[in-house]
């Protein structure tokens, strides 16, 4: 397994990894969402692949303040395999030699597993509320 920065051909590889995923939903475009990411800093967007096929994905970003991890996702025929760690690995690798000094996600209140995940590798919840404000189309955010 190699992870590596996202490549022009990854596209729809990485919308179906994130559609098997359960990761996207109505009011958010994948497409949309990788364009912007590589529109910004593409090398923020990692790709785990194994024999030329993309089984894991992880978007980080960082704002001079903290960093952020979206789209952590593993084909599910590859779970529990050590593959999301890598990839979480590999992402706290970056931010770090950036200088970054914490890093947030968000995961929906109901994906238990994957919270338990996280606390697994090191994560814990803050006492907070994130607050959003959808700017493009009509529906509530999520």
């Amino acid at each position: 397994m190699t992870i590596r920065p996202y490549h022009s051909n990854d596209t729809d590889a990485l919308i179906q990894l994130w559609t098997d995923c359960k990761l996207t939903i109505s009011r958010n475009n994948p497409r949309k969402d990788l364009q912007r990411k590589l529109a910004e800093n593409p090398d923020e967007m990692l790709v785990a692949e194994q024999d030329g096929t993309v089984i894991g994905s992880c978007m980080l970003g960082y704002d001079g303040h903290r960093g952020w991890i979206y789209y952590l996702a593993v084909s599910p025929a590859h779970q529990q395999q050590g593959i999301a760690r890598n990839l979480m690995q590999h992402a706290e690798t970056l931010l770090r030699k950036r200088g970054c000094p914490k890093i947030n996600l968000m995961v929906r209140e109901s994906n238990r597993e994957v919270i338990a995940f996280y606390h697994r590798i090191g994560y814990q919840q803050d006492a907070v509320i994130t607050l959003s404000k959808r700017l493009e189309g009509d529906a509530p955010s999520a």
